[in-house]
């Protein structure tokens, strides 16, 4: 069974959460595959990995580039695992039909965007009907993530 987690993005952006989940999810052994909306999205997250703290570094590449299935980080706007992840994060509306691979589904949604609300609704329904273990994330007051569903 997969783990579906909704994160409902009000007090922060992708580019401010992303980074920190990727890290975790490379600190539990897991390999990633972040989905974008678009290739100009995919992108600028690509830019921005390279660059969101002086202090660290976080390895990733793109489908487009040499070596896909290499990357411990796979940036896309396609459906494939072209790197073998256990874990999927599903951004900008992007989606997959068949989550069932993954151990762990992240999907992010801008809580200020009343379309990309009424997509995670959506995708939260369609979810509810198969035997994923579904999750529901909010920022609280202090900016930690409560679990809410």
């Amino acid at each position: 069974m997969t783990e579906v987690l909704f994160y409902h993005l009000e007090r922060s952006t992708v580019e401010r959460v992303l980074p920190e989940l990727l890290e975790k999810s490379l600190e539990r052994g897991w390999r990633a595959i972040v989905q974008a909306g678009s290739i100009e999205r995919m992108e600028a997250l690509d830019a921005h990995l390279w660059t969101y703290n002086e202090a660290s570094f976080l390895p990733h590449g793109t489908d487009f580039q040499d070596h896909a299935q290499d990357q411990p980080v796979l940036l896309t706007v396609e459906d494939g695992n072209k790197n073998n992840a256990r874990i999927r994060f599903l951004i900008d509306g992007a989606d997959i039909e068949d989550v069932s691979s993954y151990i762990r589904v992240i999907y992010m949604f801008n809580g200020h965007d009343s379309d990309a609300l009424k997509n995670a609704r959506s995708r939260w329904k369609d979810y509810a009907k198969t035997d994923h273990d579904l999750t529901y994330w909010v920022q609280g007051e202090t900016g930690k993530w409560e679990k809410k569903g």
